[in-house]
């Protein structure tokens, strides 16, 4: 059967052709297209109630210098095959005749994929002798081809001696080696599970007559295993639900969009499924029985649930069905011509139609009507609002930004504060623009008018009015960010943080220290040093470093080496210690002359064991630091959770306990200066971690309080 024949196209160019028909983005287009056609092959078929389509992987096995290699996917069905009609049809690339919204350019995709299709059919003809007929094809877009201005061959259909119908796609060849690895990993039980998510809609909707769908793999020619796709695979709808959805157009004058009179009837089937099968609640465009994949399946979102809920130990999918639908596939056979609003109001070119279903109407009408379907969903939409109340409440959310943004439940806390705060920037910039706009209009003002003050007041009332309204929300955020910390400090001390539950070490003391200031951080702006003192974070400072790494300004605070003297150099190496490898928690330097010494301790141990430790710093700092710091004030706060007073007082009888929020302060302390001439000084808290808490709320509420006018 070498007498293969081209057919040459005569009003169509090929190469250009392809151009304008991309290749899919979803790898396994070119297979479901060739099963959509043998699906349809049989409807057309005298076997329509006995459909077979059998499916064959082969592949080559690998050996040490190669991997395993897929060599060909075969596709036998027992429909109606190529008779004239089909052959007919076959041939042109847009062709509309078969009445299943067939746009004929799912050849195109075999070829995008493969170097060569062969395909043998034999099909029933009254006019053969023997009632049947043979005929192959080649497809291919191989360079052999389009010198011939034609992607396909053929040869004559033959008479055949047979009893049945069959036809026999195989596909050869992948040409992109990502495709051929992609294949060359795919199992038939993954291959099986995906043609029953893209067909979910046909097959459940034909569950009672499926054809037998076989799927096997060859590997060197040895079948080795066979999966099966049956009714026992097939999920039952448990709610249909028909909704219709009004065309859209703009308005007469052109400036808004408006309802149509006209109608489109969609169907929603919902199903419930166990969760350990069903991995995630979706929403799915079908077209011809498929999932519509692509961009725009992408952009439709089951809203009224979140995607990993489980109710009753199941999740839910509901697929979306529609002639409409159906109508607006586009060539790569993936994507529908189906716009969105804002499509709709930017493209000039979407004027061509002037009634469209829109995207959006989709989306809302579905997700409307879904919650209408199962009172469980509705409870947790309930449960959403609860939710939103609370974020409000934390950070002070604006009530108008909250009500110009779409929320759904599959936003997270951060995408809603996201879209909260992205809208609050243009209330922002709306506003700026108006207090711009006053400003600039100043010259219109007339002092010699009559009505000049009451004019200038009115300016300044509007003035005022934007002015702490912008500020407003600024503050918002940072008096929220601190709300959140405060919430956190607070779990920390309750060991209610999933970390601390989980660790078999007690890691309190690091938490607290890193939620304060991230150690190794040298950015006290950028830490929560507020909650000790507000000043604390507009110094210079660093968390967790070696004394002797320790720079201010890219200079190092401590003598280098070759600074010290032999004297130095002995004290800071002896009794088996390194003094200069010491880390104290946080350092920090207000000003010139300045250093604060911060120690954490963990809540679970004796703080007053460490009183010493402090000290030892500020002997280090005032005796090693380089002349041009002259550190002779120092500042120390050693906290912990675990404090006595009186055995604070027992072991340091300068400490004094504080009248308000049970801290003790040593107002004076001496450091020796031993190799440096004259004492500096050294003032001292202990302090709780629970005390710092309560002074940082007291600041915060006080914040919150002026914030939105409240008074007690």
């Amino acid at each position: 059967m070498n007498n293969y024949k081209h057919f040459k196209a005569e009003a169509i160019d090929y190469k250009g052709q392809l151009r304008k028909i991309p290749k899919s983005k979803n790898k396994l287009q070119p297979l479901f297209e060739a099963l959509t056609n043998a699906i349809e092959a049989i409807k057309l078929s005298d076997n329509k109630d006995k459909g077979e389509i059998e499916i064959r992987l082969s592949f080559k096995n690998g050996n040490l210098f190669s991997a395993k290699e897929l060599v060909k996917i075969v596709f036998i069905d027992n429909g109606i095959g190529f008779n004239d009609e089909n052959f007919d049809r076959f041939k042109k690339i847009y062709d509309t005749s078969k009445n299943f919204y067939n746009h004929g350019s799912g050849r195109i995709q075999y070829i995008h994929f493969f170097d060569v299709i062969e395909i043998e059919s034999i099909y029933k003809d009254e006019k053969s002798s023997t009632g049947f007929y043979k005929r192959f094809l080649k497809l291919s877009k191989n360079q052999s081809f389009l010198e011939q201005n034609s992607i396909m061959s053929y040869t004559e259909a033959e008479e055949i001696k047979t009893d049945n119908i069959q036809t026999e796609i195989n596909f050869k060849n992948l040409l992109d080696d990502n495709d051929k690895n992609y294949y060359s990993s795919l199992s038939i039980t993954q291959f099986k599970e995906k043609l029953i998510n893209h067909y979910l809609a046909y097959f459940v909707e034909n569950r009672a007559n499926l054809p037998k769908i076989s799927i096997t793999k060859f590997e060197d020619n040895k079948r080795l295993k066979s999966e099966y796709i049956d009714i026992q695979d097939i999920e039952q709808v448990d709610k249909t639900e028909p909704i219709e959805i009004n065309y859209k157009k703009f308005s007469d004058d052109g400036k808004t969009i408006i309802k149509s009179d006209i109608k489109a009837k969609f169907d929603i089937k919902a199903f419930k499924i166990n969760k350990d099968i069903l991995k995630d609640n979706s929403l799915k465009l079908t077209s011809k029985g498929e999932i519509v994949e692509g961009d725009i399946a992408k952009n439709f979102e089951l809203e009224i649930l979140k995607s990993d809920d489980i109710i009753d130990n199941k999740r839910y999918l509901f697929l979306v069905s529609s002639d409409y639908i159906t109508n607006r596939h586009d060539d790569t056979r993936e994507n529908l011509k189906i716009y969105s609003e804002e499509e709709f109001k930017t493209n000039s070119s979407l004027f061509i139609e002037d009634e469209v279903i829109l995207l959006d109407d989709i989306q809302n009408e579905v997700n409307s009507h879904i919650l209408s379907m199962y009172d469980e969903i509705l409870e947790r939409q309930e449960e959403q609002k609860i939710n939103l109340e609370k974020l409000k409440d934390m950070f002070l959310l604006d009530e108008n930004s909250m009500k110009k943004i779409k929320i759904t439940l599959q936003d997270t806390d951060e995408s809603i504060l996201k879209k909260v705060y992205k809208e609050d920037a243009n209330l922002i910039a709306q506003k700026d623009a108006n207090i711009k706009e006053q400003i600039d209009n100043i010259h219109e003002l007339d002092p010699t008018a009559k009505d000049y003050n009451q004019e200038l007041n009115d300016r300044v009332q509007f003035l005022t009015k934007k002015i702490p309204l912008q500020n407003k929300t600024a503050l918002t955020h940072y008096v929220a960010r601190r709300k959140l910390v405060l919430e956190l400090f607070q779990k920390i001390l309750d060991k209610e943080l999933l970390i601390q539950k989980n660790s078999k070490r007690n890691m309190d003391e690091k938490l607290l220290h890193n939620l304060i200031f991230q150690q190794s951080f040298d950015n006290p702006d950028k830490s929560d040093l507020w909650l000790i003192s507000e000043d604390f974070i507009y110094f210079k400072g660093t968390s967790e470093k070696r004394l002797s790494d320790i720079e201010i300004s890219g200079k190092k605070i401590l003598k280098e080496d070759y600074e010290l003297t032999n004297e130095e150099k002995d004290y800071i190496k002896s009794l088996d210690e390194n003094r200069y490898s010491k880390k104290p928690d946080i350092l920090l330097f207000p000003n010139e002359g300045k250093c604060i010494i911060i120690e954490f301790k963990n809540p679970n141990v004796n703080a007053s064991k460490y009183l010493p430790q402090i000290d030892d710093y500020a002997g280090l700092i005032w005796n090693f630091a380089k002349e041009e710091f002259q550190f002779n004030t120092f500042y120390g706060y050693l906290i912990g959770e675990n404090i006595e007073p009186k055995e604070v007082r027992m072991k340091e009888p300068r400490f004094q306990e504080s009248y308000h929020f049970d801290y003790l302060f040593r107002p004076s302390q001496p450091v020796a200066g031993i190799y440096r001439s004259g004492d500096a000084n050294l003032y001292t808290e202990v302090i709780k971690y629970s005390t710092l808490l309560e002074r940082a709320k007291k600041r915060n509420e006080i914040f919150i309080e002026k914030l939105l006018g409240k008074s007690k």
